[in-house]
This record gives structure tokens, C-alpha cells and sequence, in this order.
């Protein structure tokens, strides 16, 4: 019975964190508004090694369109610009010397519909990643049922894994409502 528990926890587990990659994902889709989220993993030089760049600055919202990222050296300021480029989120940096500015340009209907499709396939790849844990899970339990583990207990086993994709993937349609609400609304 125990191995039948560890199974079923695990699974929940590793659909939370497919859960909270999602979440993490869907943070970096702009919505209209500036967000520090917007720049996570944007890697820069830093001295030869590949560094975050909230690392290496101090990044604000100033407003709801514009990002501020003030560098903790001066002389990364052109690695910061580099390194934004390189990462093609849709915005160019303008330098003033001491700081770089994002001003996120209004977002037309045409591309409000672009992020929500991004969104959806992240979605999509969210889903697929739970399903992908319950049939890892199920095999496990079939495992088990020819090792000797009652029927019984095996179907129930089986039965709550189901109950936990179901719950799960509707977490994924909640959150994928909620940002597209949010990325809609002018």
C-alpha cells in the first residue's frame, strides 16, 4: 500500500510543478503592462560567463509601460543592450548613459491574438506534460498489480490519478482563461 501512496503523492508532485512552470511561463507573456517578470531569463556577459540580468541590475516598472534596469557597473551597460537584443522580446532598449528604458509600445489586436495563441501552446505543453505524468504513473501501479498488489487497490490507485490529471488540467484551462482575459482587456 505504501508503494500505491508514494506513487500517487509523486504524481501530484510533479503535476504541481508542471503546474508552476506554466505560471512561470505565462509571467513572461507581456499583457500590455511593464513587468519585471517580462526580462526573467535574459542572460547577459558578464566578464566572460553568462549571467541573469536582474543579476547584474536593478530592474523597476516606472510606469505601466516602461522598464527601467539600472546596472550595478557602468560598464555593463552595453552588455545589458546586447543581451536584451539577443533575447528578441520585441522591445529595443534605449540607453541613456547611467540606465536603459523598455517603453512597451500599446499592444494592437493583432497581436493581443499572437500572445494568446502563445499562451495556449504553452498551455497545450503544460497539458501534455501532466498526461505524460499520469501514464508514468499508471505504468507504475500496473507494475505493481503484476508484483503482486491487490486488483483493488491497483484501480483505485489508477482511479485517483485520473481524479488528479482531471483537477490538474483544470487548473491549466483556469490560468490560461485568466491570462488571456488579462492580455484582451485594453
Amino acid at each position: 500500500m505504501s508503494d500505491i501512496n508514494h506513487i500517487i503523492s509523486e504524481t501530484s508532485n510533479m503535476m504541481s510543478k508542471a503546474i508552476n512552470h506554466l505560471e512561470s511561463e505565462l509571467s513572461k507573456i507581456r499583457a500590455g503592462k511593464a513587468s519585471p517578470a517580462m526580462l526573467d531569463g535574459i542572460m547577459v556577459d558578464y566578464y566572460g560567463n553568462p549571467t541573469q540580468l536582474n543579476q547584474v541590475a536593478n530592474v523597476s516598472v516606472l510606469d505601466a509601460r516602461t522598464i527601467s534596469i539600472q546596472p550595478w557597473e557602468k560598464t555593463m551597460l552595453q552588455h545589458i543592450e546586447r543581451g536584451i537584443m539577443a533575447a528578441n522580446i520585441g522591445i529595443t532598449p534605449q540607453n541613456d548613459g547611467t540606465n536603459i528604458r523598455l517603453f512597451l509600445p500599446p499592444l494592437t489586436e493583432e497581436r493581443r491574438r499572437e500572445l494568446v495563441k502563445k499562451c495556449n501552446g504553452e498551455g497545450e505543453i503544460a497539458k501534455v506534460s501532466v498526461r505524460n505524468i499520469r501514464r508514468d504513473a499508471i505504468e507504475q501501479i500496473k507494475k505493481l498489480q503484476k508484483d503482486g498488489t491487490s486488483e483493488d487497490e491497483c484501480k483505485d490507485a489508477e482511479k485517483s490519478t485520473q481524479e488528479a490529471t482531471d483537477k490538474f488540467i483544470v487548473m491549466i484551462d483556469k490560468l490560461l482563461a485568466a491570462k488571456e482575459k488579462e492580455i484582451m482587456s485594453v
